[in-house]
This record gives C-alpha cells, structure tokens and sequence, in this order.
C-alpha cells in the first residue's frame, strides 16, 4: 500500500510539473530582426554546421509544406529562402 501511495504522489507531482513547462519541438519564438545561423538552423530544423546537402533537403521540404503557391505564407517562404541562404554561405 506504500509504495503505491509513494509512487501516486510521484506520478501526481510529474504531471505538474509537465504541465507547468510543456516540452515541445517547435520553435516557441518569433523572428528575430537580423536572421542568425542559430535562428536559420532552427527554422530548416538542422544543425548549424550540417553540410550543403543536408540544409538543402531541409529546405526542399519546409518549402513543399510552405510554398505560397500550394497555400502557404509568403512570409514564411521568404524566411525559410533566408534561412537556406544564411546556411548555405
């Protein structure tokens, strides 16, 4: 009975915990003024220092999801475009 009342109270306290800092694997910011290779990597979702190969299938495929003329923003394009050019230099 006291284990499982200690391994309620754990299970209680994680929950909210988790609650009170969500994990997530999105972004949780806006745009910064001046484009950064950290915000460019984390818009395309690779690494700073990945190789040419690697952004540009990134790019392909944030394009596919974003481009403006299957519906998407043309605000994101314009940032995911940035994003390929500050990576790619």
């Amino acid at each position: 009975m006291a284990a499982a009342a200690v391994g309620g109270r754990y299970m209680i306290r994680t929950w909210q915990a988790f609650k009170a800092h969500p994990v997530s694997k999105f972004y949780q910011g806006g745009f910064q003024q001046q484009m950064t290779r950290r915000e460019a990597a984390l818009i395309l979702g690779v690494r700073e220092h990945d190789p040419f190969h690697t952004v540009t299938a990134a790019h392909r495929r944030m394009m596919v999801a974003n481009h403006p003329d299957a519906g998407g923003s043309h605000y994101l394009a314009s940032k995911i475009n940035e994003a390929k050019d500050m990576l790619a230099s």
